[in-house]
C-alpha cells in the first residue's frame, strides 16, 4: 500500500541569536516564542490543538491541519506574532529580547501514526528559513524589527498572487534563495509592510515582478502601529534582491 500523503500549509520559526545565551535564558525565550504564537494563534481564531508543533530548540515548525486556507498563517498571525514579541521586548533585558525569523510554504507531507510528519517540503522550508536574504531583512529592519518573514513562491502564488484580503504584493520584496543544494525565488515580508486590514498597497501593488538591481539597495521603511500596538511593515522597496551563499 502506498502511504498516505496530505497537502499541508507549514510555518517555521526562529529566534535569531539565540546561541550563548546560556540555558535558563534559552529555556525562557522558547517559552515566550510559544506563548506569542499561541496567542497569535487565537486571535486569528486557529486553534493550536489542531496543529502539529515541534519545538526545534531554539524555534519552532507548526503544521497546519489539512483544508487550512494558506492565507491564515499569514493574516492576522504575523502582526499579531511581532505585536506579541515586541511587547515582550519593551520590558525584557538584552538576554532575553526576541528577533524571529519565519518562513512560510506548503506541500505534500506524510502524516505517520506516531504523530510526526516528514516529506521533503520541509526540506525547503528549513532552506528558506536559513537563508541569506531573510536574516539581512530581519538585521536591516528598524531596532527592535521583531518579526521578519519569507514565502516560498509556490505559497505566494497562492495567497498574495490571489488577491486575498489584507495581503497586498506592494508589501512583499522578491529574493533569490540559495542555500546549499536549495536555489529558488521567494517573497520577503519586511516588519511593518501593508499585510495587515488597516495597511494600503505599496506603489508597485500592480506587478509581482520586481526590477533587478546591480546591488542590493536599502529598504525605506515605515513603522505604523495601530490602537492595540500591531506594527505592520510598509516596504518601499522596489529592488530585486539577491544573494550568493558562500562557502
Amino acid at each position: 500500500m502506498n502511504p498516505r500523503y496530505e497537502y499541508r500549509a507549514l510555518l517555521a520559526c526562529d529566534i535569531a541569536g539565540s546561541a550563548g545565551r546560556g540555558q535558563q535564558r534559552l529555556q525562557e525565550i522558547r517559552g515566550v516564542l510559544r506563548s506569542a504564537l499561541f496567542g497569535a494563534l487565537g486571535v486569528a481564531e486557529l486553534d493550536r490543538r489542531d496543529f502539529a508543533y515541534v519545538d526545534t530548540g531554539d524555534g519552532c515548525r507548526l503544521v497546519a491541519p489539512a483544508g487550512l486556507p494558506k492565507a491564515g498563517l499569514l493574516v492576522p498571525l504575523l502582526p499579531e506574532l511581532g505585536a506579541r514579541i515586541r511587547e515582550h521586548n519593551r520590558h525584557a533585558g538584552p538576554d532575553t529580547r526576541l528577533r524571529v525569523r519565519a518562513a512560510a510554504h506548503a506541500g505534500e507531507v506524510r502524516p505517520d501514526p506516531d504523530g510526526t510528519v516528514s516529506g521533503t517540503p520541509f526540506e525547503a522550508l528549513a532552506r528558506l528559513l536559513d537563508s541569506p536574504p531573510l536574516r539581512h531583512a530581519l538585521l536591516d529592519g528598524p531596532d527592535g524589527t521583531p518579526v521578519a518573514a519569507v514565502l516560498s513562491q509556490h505559497y505566494y502564488e497562492e495567497t498574495v498572487g490571489h488577491g486575498y484580503e489584507g495581503l497586498e504584493a506592494g508589501a512583499f520584496t522578491a529574493a533569490e534563495v540559495r542555500v546549499k543544494e536549495y536555489a529558488a525565488r521567494a517573497w520577503l515580508w519586511y516588519p511593518g509592510s501593508p499585510v495587515g486590514p488597516h495597511g494600503g498597497p505599496g506603489p508597485e501593488s500592480g506587478s509581482r515582478e520586481r526590477p533587478a538591481e546591480a546591488e542590493p539597495r536599502a529598504v525605506e521603511q515605515l513603522v505604523q502601529a495601530t490602537g492595540k500596538g500591531t506594527v505592520f511593515a510598509v516596504g518601499r522597496g522596489g529592488q530585486h534582491i539577491h544573494y550568493n551563499e558562500r562557502g
